[in-house]
């Protein structure tokens, strides 16, 4: 599996797929907002990141306005909450293979760079 899982609007998500030269690979490209991660996804992603805490943004939004920064959330809470809301995912996910690369910092877009190569 080759796939690179973003959110149209969002302007670091267009830059890393221009960077990573995705619409030129194999690598199968979803934007979640339309085309919502299914649960054998994030399952699949869980297998490979460790956690579904590792996969989840507390950038969004919806994190402060749920007031989940007061809750202790659990590995199937945090499940739940990237299922029910697309924007609790942190983005982007590149799958590739068994590896994958979660999140737009440098380190981790110059790892799925060199891991296309």
């Amino acid at each position: 599996m080759k796939t690179f899982f973003h959110l149209g609007s969002c302007s670091t998500c267009q830059r890393i797929i221009n960077e990573l030269d995705l619409g030129t690979t194999e690598v199968q490209l979803q934007e979640i907002k339309s085309e919502p991660v299914t649960e054998a996804q994030i399952d699949a992603m869980k297998e490979r990141a460790g956690s579904y805490e590792a996969l989840f943004s507390r950038r969004a939004l919806k994190y402060r306005a749920m007031g989940l920064g007061d809750k202790n959330l659990s590995e199937p809470d945090y499940r739940q909450l990237i299922l029910d809301e697309y924007t609790f995912l942190k983005r982007p996910v590149l799958i590739l293979d068994d590896e994958i690369f979660v999140g737009n910092s440098k380190k981790v877009t110059a790892a799925a760079k060199a891991a296309l190569r």
